[in-house]
């Protein structure tokens, strides 16, 4: 399902333990990092889609987790033209993403990286709540950013912690 803009619905999500760490899940085979995020099938909500690849991707319930929050809107990213599909209609040309940001209420024991057919993750661990700036593919980093800080709000009520750089969206921009 591609929207009139080009752009696929997606949802991201962001899990949170409770020394406020984030899951960060490695791709399977790839040595790239990232959030679980997945399509918004037709005629499924957003949380419907989240609540779907959360068990897809991580193995969790929706009574294992908690929602604190969601991003207003919706966030873009474009994807560089090497990574379109150029020979698929409609042409997609990025993803629409709205983010929601999980508590987990189970024990590390419960997640479950191939509860799927076609696993996304072979690795996992908890990291700070900026970290993922650095480490996610050069072409989501904006998209990152605007998700962690709308969201901070709702895991820091005392204020985020501060970055410990800010050049995030500057590095490896290509």
């Amino acid at each position: 399902m591609i929207d009139s803009e080009g752009f696929r619905p997606n949802v991201g999500i962001i899990i949170c333990n409770s020394q406020r760490r984030l899951f960060w899940g490695r791709r399977i085979g790839q040595n790239a990092w990232q959030f679980p995020q997945g399509g918004i099938m037709e005629h499924e909500t957003p949380e419907q889609a989240m609540y779907r690849e959360l068990e897809e991707e991580v193995g969790l319930k929706p009574d294992q987790v908690e929602v604190l929050g969601v991003t207003e809107d919706w966030l873009r990213y474009r994807l560089p033209k090497r990574y379109m599909r150029h020979h698929s209609r409609p042409l997609c040309i990025g993803q629409k993403q709205r983010w929601f940001l999980l508590r987990a209420l189970c024990e590390e024991t419960n997640f479950c990286l191939d509860n799927s057919p076609k696993p996304e993750f072979d690795h996992w661990r908890w990291v700070k709540y900026w970290q993922p700036l650095r480490e996610v593919v050069y072409f989501k980093r904006r998209v990152y950013s605007q998700a962690l800080e709308q969201l901070a709000p709702y895991l820091f009520p005392e204020g985020a912690p501060v970055r410990s750089s800010s050049n995030y969206l500057r590095q490896n921009r290509r």
